[in-house]
C-alpha cells in the first residue's frame, strides 16, 4: 500500500499537518486496518464472530437456521519472505425443522485452512496464498455433522488498488473417512469478492459463497451485500458489519429468499 506525499507543498501546510497529525494518522491507520481486513491473507490477527440467519428450508419452507461462525485468523511468520495464515471456521448452530419436526443446537463441523503466502505481492501487485484445507467432524449432534473427515487444496488470489479490493478464494474438499453409513463428500467452494474502503474506514462489499456438491450435482449460491465500519473502543480496533444475503440458487430442501448477516471482528495489529 502506497503512501503519497507532495514535496511541493508550502511550509505552512506542514505546520498545520503537524498540529493535526494525530487525528490524520489515526484515520489513515483505521483505513489501512479496514483494507487489511478485506485481505484473507493479511499479516493481521483477527477474530470475527459472523452470525448468519437463513430460512424457508424444506418442502414446506418452515425450516430456519442460525449460525454463529467463530473465525480466528492467525498469521505465522515462517521466514523473511513467507507467512503461513491459519484460518479456522467454528460453527455454532441452532436450527429448527431442517429435519422436519426436530430442532438441534450445538457445534457444527470445523473447517481449518492453512495458506502459505509470500509477504511481498507478486507481479502486477497480485497477493496470493495456497495450501491445504481440512474438514473435521466435530459436530455435537448427528444432524449438525457430516460425520466425515476430509481434506483438499485451497487458494486465494486478490489485488488491492487504492480503495478497491477484489479477488477470489476457493477450495475443494473430499471427505470419505468416518461414519461408513454417511455419504462421502466432494464439494467445491468458490468465493469471488469485491470491496471498497473509504478514508474514514467504511467498507462496502459484495461476494458470493458458492458451493457445488458434485455427489448430488447441486449448487448453493448465497450473494452477500454488506456494509462495515471500523471503530476503536479504547485502543481496541473493532469492525462492525451488517448486510443481507440473497439465495440465488439452493437445493430443493435448502434456504430461500433473503437472509441476514452480522459480523463483529476484533483486530490485533502488531
Amino acid at each position: 500500500m502506497n503512501f503519497r506525499s507532495d514535496s511541493s507543498a508550502p511550509a505552512a501546510v506542514f505546520t498545520v499537518a503537524a498540529i493535526l497529525g494525530a487525528p490524520a494518522a489515526q484515520a489513515q491507520d483505521s483505513e489501512e486496518l479496514a483494507k487489511k481486513l478485506s485481505n484473507p491473507v493479511a499479516a493481521l490477527i483477527s477474530v470475527p464472530f459472523q452470525y448468519n440467519y437463513d430460512h424457508k428450508y424444506g418442502s414446506d419452507e418452515s425450516g430456519h437456521k442460525n449460525v454463529l461462525n467463530v473465525q480466528p485468523v492467525v498469521p505465522i511468520e515462517l521466514n523473511a519472505e513467507w507467512n503461513m495464515i491459519s484460518r479456522t471456521i467454528v460453527p455454532i448452530v441452532s436450527q429448527t425443522n431442517i429435519q422436519p419436526g426436530t430442532s438441534q443446537t450445538g457445534l457444527g463441523d470445523i473447517t481449518q485452512s492453512l495458506f502459505f503466502s509470500p509477504k511481498a505481492p507478486g507481479p502486477g501487485g497480485i497477493i496470493w496464498g495456497v495450501g491445504p484445507a481440512f474438514y473435521l467432524p466435530t459436530g455435537t449432534d448427528s444432524a449438525l455433522s457430516a460425520r466425515k473427515w476430509g481434506a483438499g487444496p485451497t487458494i486465494v488470489l486478490l489485488k488491492q488498488e487504492g480503495p478497491w479490493t477484489y479477488g477470489m478464494l476457493a477450495n475443494h474438499i473430499w471427505a470419505g473417512g468416518g461414519d461408513s453409513n454417511r455419504p462421502s463428500i466432494s464439494n467445491t467452494f468458490i468465493q469471488p469478492f469485491l470491496s471498497y474502503t473509504t478514508k474514514d474506514a467504511w467498507t462496502f462489499g459484495v461476494n458470493t459463497e458458492s458451493t457445488y456438491d458434485w455427489k448430488n450435482k447441486q449448487w448453493s449460491v448465497p450473494v452477500n451485500l454488506t456494509v462495515g465500519k471500523l471503530i476503536k473502543v479504547g485502543k481496541q480496533p473493532i469492525s462492525l458489519t451488517g448486510g443481507l444475503r440473497y439465495w440465488a440458487e439452493s437445493p430443493d430442501s435448502g434456504p430461500k429468499d433473503l437472509g441476514l448477516r452480522f459480523v463483529v471482528t476484533f483486530l490485533f495489529p502488531k
